[in-house]
């Protein structure tokens, strides 16, 4: 039930180009402990940290924990997982947790730490620039339901929502005046908040093949 024009609208909603490259995983040399199911740590053998709580830390000898890389970006950034996201949440979790595992608090720990801190800390940045743009936040949340679409995939878009966006074209080239520039403005915006909103939508009912692309100006 996922599918159909799903990559243009959300390529429109964004103006962003076609092609979404793809993340490499993260691996990891000490003994592939991202992953591991074992809640011990690594360091003292004590007992571990939850995998879905906040404690990168072990709570008897406080060495940094492995990230869990089977965690997903909304549960890492404390956000529903949904379309529409708190941007001001997100940053001060982001901040939070750059305060926790940035590597600069580490250059005086072991090696490991060091190491552990490093993709920890690249997974928070891919984590917040990924929910942070409304393109890159609903692919993931596509991803998530299983539908990933290819590098360089275009749907085919509503011949209506084409014509609307030569005529703003249009209106861009013969602007001649600040408030004409400002007029062209509030109506990508306008175009931007109700596709935002189909979007959102959509997700909200789990399928985004009647989503419509057209927007009436």
């Amino acid at each position: 039930m996922w599918g159909g024009r799903t990559g243009a609208l959300l390529r429109v909603w964004g103006l962003w180009p076609a092609g979404v490259r793809g993340r490499r995983p993260l691996g990891y040399n000490a003994a592939s402990l991202a992953g591991n199911n074992s809640p011990q740590c690594w360091n003292c053998g004590g007992p571990g940290v939850p995998k879905r709580g906040d404690g990168f830390f072990c709570p008897q000898c406080r060495a940094l924990q492995p990230p869990d890389l089977t965690r997903d970006y909304f549960s890492l950034m404390d956000c529903n997982r949904a379309f529409g996201v708190d941007t001001a949440k997100l940053q001060n979790r982001y901040q939070q947790l750059q305060r926790l595992v940035h590597p600069d608090f580490f250059s005086q720990r072991s090696q490991t730490e060091k190491d552990f801190s490093e993709k920890h800390a690249t997974l928070v940045n891919d984590a917040y620039k990924t929910l942070l743009a409304p393109l890159s936040r609903g692919l993931y949340l596509l991803k998530l339901h299983g539908v990933e679409i290819p590098e360089g995939t275009d749907y085919a878009m509503d011949q209506q929502f084409l014509m609307e966006i030569m005529e703003i074209n249009e209106k861009l080239a013969e602007a001649q005046s600040e408030a004409a520039m400002k007029e062209i403005e509030s109506i990508v915006r306008a175009k931007q908040k109700e596709l935002s909103d189909n979007v959102s939508k959509a997700f909200e009912q789990g399928s985004l093949v009647d989503v419509d692309l057209r927007s009436h100006v």
